[in-house]
């Protein structure tokens, strides 16, 4: 009986082989038609397939666009830092070239300077309760600055030194109300007329020149310098523009209206003029 089960197990495993080797065989020849149960089972597997490839395809594109909206986040931060570096960079830049351009011309103005001797300051403080009247810059006695002397930017004159102390001095401004504040000067022209800047008008910001002749000829346009006659300032220092020419109140004189050269209001970097016959003079008394 076991012996009858034994060759049962050994025909049957023979037959599997056979029928293995067989469809193996059906499987490997070329046939231009399939069977029903290939159809079915291609077909099936077909529509599975269909049926999970557009939730694959959705569920793969969405963690695709979050990748991309990841990158673009990053690569717009990463944008707008460099943009950020850009206008400061960009702002350090334009300081830089005012600076540089306030120093040549500072520069400029020195080379100009004969008749005087220019020493360079920094304004370091400003009133805002007196904005118009005074400043104070960084240079005083020991730099050889005194009272009275002229202040003055590449643009023009903006002041005298009102009071100098050892290191610091204090800058009388040309907008000051003060009728002490007086300047002695002329309006350029064929022929020269001559007066004094007494005053300044608050409302257009302009200079008042008067003890102007009633018949001397002044018009718009014409510069108006330094005279020198008041032994204060040298000679032909730019005060401004006229811009206005009425008679004054009296109808004897002219007032004559002028818009100075300098930015009165904006004033970082200044020079004191020393004039040189000063020096000259100083230099004899101490020869003595």
């Amino acid at each position: 009986m076991p012996q009858f089960f034994l060759n049962k197990r050994l025909i049957l495993l023979l037959v599997s082989m056979i029928i293995l080797v067989a469809l193996i065989g059906f499987s490997l020849k070329d046939r231009k038609e399939l069977t029903w149960p290939e159809q079915f089972l291609k077909d099936t597997t077909g529509l599975v397939q269909m049926f999970f490839h557009k939730p694959a395809q959705l569920v793969a594109g969405f963690f695709e666009n979050i990748n991309d909206i990841r990158n673009t986040y990053n690569e717009n931060k990463l944008l707008k830092e460099r943009l950020e570096e850009y206008v400061t960079l960009e702002a350090q830049v334009q300081a830089l070239k005012k600076e540089n351009e306030k120093l040549r011309a500072l520069l400029d103005k020195k080379e100009s300077l004969r008749d005087f001797i220019p020493i360079q300051a920094t304004v370091i403080g400003r009133n805002p309760d007196r904005w118009q009247e005074t400043i104070i810059v960084n240079k005083g006695e020991q730099q050889g600055v005194k009272k009275d002397m002229a202040v003055i930017t590449p643009e023009g004159l903006v002041g005298k030194v009102q009071h100098a102390s050892q290191f610091t001095s204090t800058v009388q401004l040309l907008s000051a109300l003060d009728q002490n504040n007086r300047i002695s000067a002329y309006v350029q022209g064929k022929e020269n007329v001559f007066g004094l800047i007494e005053g300044y008008d608050e409302k257009r910001r302009e200079l008042l020149l008067k003890e102007i002749p009633f018949d001397a000829k002044v018009e718009k346009k014409q510069k108006v310098l330094t005279s020198g006659l008041g032994g204060i300032f040298p000679k032909d220092l730019p005060i401004g523009e006229v811009t206005k020419v009425e008679p004054d109140q009296y109808g004897l004189t002219k007032i004559v209206y002028v818009k100075p050269f300098a930015n009165l209001y904006d004033i970082d970097d200044v020079i004191i003029v020393k004039r040189k016959i000063d020096e000259t003079l100083q230099g004899r008394e101490e020869a003595k």
